[in-house]
């Protein structure tokens, strides 16, 4: 079966739609590899939907002495059961890879090899545990999170669907940061305070946000909707919407250079954008 990907309508319309793709795809990879034919069976086609295989990856991956893959994956069941809008999340996230990562040409290959949508998905099941008020095994979660993938999510943070976090490594997002819809980032990115201080410290992410490599946002400030953050800025001071930012620290150097600026992933910045 072969879906338009990136059709919202469509993944509302017929939610298996995503998996039936996954299944041929994973079909597909054992005849192309087949010394992968039991990673790929056990992770993928042994399972009745897209759910139970995020559900067995989740514990495949966080699984340590202090905590068993049978434990995890029950935990990542039961929420899946709870909460179905934690499944609709993991579609959305893997289309947004598929469509904005150029190295990405299958569904597979997320759920399969790339850390950052697993680790996304982990903190997903962290941030339920968090809501059910199952906060010491939240933490758990982000600490097995943080040692497996090198991602370090606050379970209470506030993250949105359709969001992609390339590449992953060294990504820290703080206990009162939100993040939007549709925002994509790329690794050593920190969402963070800026000191010591408690209460609501750390940035609110708006929809269609773009952040480049090693950026920081620091403090309780608003990056607005559609706009663009440079790799390497360091942003202190709130940005208003469909603006870029640059530099340290940052200041608007323009205007983010399309309406969509987290869906074309363009990190150039012109030569007038600095006069």
């Amino acid at each position: 079966m072969n879906m338009q990907y990136g059709d919202k309508k469509l993944l509302e319309l017929d939610r298996d739609a995503v998996w039936a793709q996954i299944r041929d795809e994973a079909a597909q990879a054992i005849r192309n590899e087949p010394l992968l034919g039991s990673v790929i069976h056990g992770g993928l086609l042994h399972h009745r939907s897209l759910e139970a295989a995020l559900a067995y990856r989740f514990s495949q991956k966080l699984a340590s002495g202090e905590m068993s893959e049978q434990i995890l994956r029950e935990i990542a069941d039961e929420a899946y059961r709870a909460s179905p809008e934690l499944g609709d999340a993991a579609r959305r996230d893997l289309l947004a890879v598929y469509e904005r990562d150029p190295a990405t040409h299958r569904l597979i290959q997320p759920i399969l090899f790339f850390k950052g949508y697993q680790a996304l998905q982990a903190y997903r099941m962290a941030n339920w545990l968090w809501r059910e008020e199952r906060r010491d095994l939240a933490y758990f979660v982000q600490m097995r999170c943080s040692e497996c993938f090198g991602v370090d999510i606050h379970p209470a943070a506030r993250i949105g669907t359709g969001v992609m976090i390339d590449h992953a490594h060294s990504i820290v997002i703080g206990e009162t940061a939100t993040v939007g819809d549709d925002v994509s980032m790329l690794h050593s990115v920190t969402l963070g305070g800026t000191g010591k201080e408690d209460g609501d410290r750390h940035p609110k992410i708006g929809d269609g946000v773009m952040i480049g490599a090693g950026a920081k946002v620091l403090g309780n400030i608003r990056i607005g909707n559609c706009s663009r953050i440079a790799a390497g800025s360091v942003v202190l001071h709130e940005v208003p919407d469909c603006k870029t930012v640059a530099g340290v620290p940052a200041r608007v150097i323009g205007d983010a250079g399309c309406a969509e600026p987290s869906q074309s992933m363009n990190q150039l910045l012109g030569i007038e954008d600095y006069i």
